[in-house]
């Protein structure tokens, strides 16, 4: 069973980088590091964050269940943003106004 289970958490997390794929497919071509550093940090601070509510979770309840419930409710709305409102992939384009040397 602890087999299964560790399958199933190393599949998870592999799929869990498809955020990558998806991102330098979507970024404005101009765009791709920004908007890596934006996911990678907004990454971060969800890695700083999950700790210490688990934390808190097992300080006031003595158990890991409702820090399990809590990764868990976040997987279901990771689930939830790629099957319902993600969509279609495209990269988003974004025009450039070339300023004019016209002064009159």
């Amino acid at each position: 069973m602890v087999i299964a289970l560790m399958a199933l958490a190393f599949f998870g997390k592999g799929l869990a980088a498809v955020g990558w794929a998806v991102l330098s497919d979507t970024a404005p071509k101009n765009m791709v590091g920004l908007s890596g550093g934006v996911f990678n940090g907004i990454g971060n601070i969800a890695g700083i964050i999950t700790p210490v509510v688990i934390g808190y979770f097992v300080a006031s309840t003595g158990s890991f269940n409702s820090a399990l419930w809590f990764v868990a409710a976040h997987d279901l709305i990771g689930i939830f943003g790629y099957v319902v409102l993600a969509g279609p992939f495209e990269r988003v384009v974004i025009e450039q106004r070339i300023p004019s040397n016209d002064r009159a």
